[in-house]
């Protein structure tokens, strides 16, 4: 008889384990490059950075599954905006924090719905559509802050997101961690997921299954201005201040992070413990880059050489599928 296969050997090689093997390796690097650059203290905050780009990049994950070159550039636009409502409506209220995050995160929801409806409706192409709705929110910015936003961050975000919850770890991380298990399962135990899988995968298909494609398409993208702008929340909370450009520097990095997590861009594969661990990965490569002195703009520069070269790995399922 026939032993059963080993599964760990194939868990091993998935994206999402193949990323964490390189977070470890980078650490391990970083280590020796600088002595200290693996220390408790360290790690913690690198975890931190790396929580901020986990949570905006929910929203762009479930676009990417959703396949049809789906991508959404205004999340970095509709990040800004969600902190800044928050900021301005609070003025420094706790009493008025619950409100205004429901607002944010309302107004996220509406900014996803109308991107989803050009796409699915319209037929706009999605790159299209969300760089228009970037400039869109832009303006939105720019009026309704006379270009200096006004208020105060209430006192009690400090508590939630930057405070120490448990073994000096900020709540930041916990938070990603309980948002990355609930999408995790949205995505695996409920009808929505199975049906954006399926949508991501082949739509023709999903659609003679019963699958309400523009729908589920409109809905995708209208989670993901939700989440942008709880992204926003958890920014401010760190930052206690808010600036115009606030969420710009996440646009390019969360495309980076869930193509690095395994979510092929034809859509269809892959899935949000994939990009907790990509996040992790780009943080980390941040980190030794600034550890060696490299300024900004050749981070940036790195950011865009690792989305240039997985978009030619993952370039060749989408004809595959084709």
């Amino acid at each position: 008889m026939t032993p059963p296969a080993n599964p760990l050997p194939t868990l091993l090689r998935t994206p999402p384990m193949i990323a964490v093997g390189l977070a470890v390796v980078l650490l391990l690097l970083g280590e020796l490059v600088r002595p200290g650059f693996a220390d408790y203290g360290q790690v913690t905050n690198i975890l931190r950075i790396a929580a901020f780009l986990g949570i905006v990049a929910i929203g762009q994950t479930l676009v990417i599954l959703s396949g049809g070159e789906g991508i959404d550039l205004s999340v970095g636009a509709v990040v800004t905006l969600g902190a800044i409502v928050i900021y301005r409506f609070t003025g420094g209220s706790d009493a008025l924090l619950l409100p205004a995050l429901l607002i944010a995160l309302g107004v996220g929801f509406l900014i996803g719905l109308v991107n989803g409806v050009g796409i699915a409706w319209v037929k706009i192409p999605p790159l299209v559509m969300t760089l228009g709705m970037m400039g869109v929110v832009k303006g939105l910015i720019l009026v309704y802050t006379g270009g200096r936003p006004q208020g105060a961050t209430p006192p009690v975000m400090k508590s939630i997101i930057s405070d120490p919850w448990i073994l000096g770890i900020p709540g930041d991380v916990f938070i990603w961690v309980i948002l990355g298990v609930g999408v995790t399962l949205l995505l695996q135990r409920t009808a929505y997921g199975k049906a954006l899988y399926a949508i991501g995968a082949n739509r023709t298909t999903a659609r003679l299954s019963g699958v309400r494609v523009e729908r589920m398409l409109i809905l995708t993208y209208a989670l993901s201005g939700m989440f942008s702008a709880l992204g926003g929340f958890v920014l401010l909370g760190y930052l206690q201040n808010v600036f115009i450009n606030l969420g710009d520097p996440y646009t390019l990095p969360t495309i980076a992070a869930v193509v690095v997590g395994g979510t092929a861009l034809a859509g269809g594969t892959g899935g949000y413990a994939g990009t907790m661990a990509g996040a992790l990965v780009l943080t980390l490569v941040s980190s030794l880059l600034i550890t060696l002195g490299l300024p900004e703009f050749g981070r940036q520069i790195t950011y865009g050489l690792i989305l240039l070269v997985l978009l030619a790995v993952y370039g060749r399922e989408r004809r595959l599928r084709g």
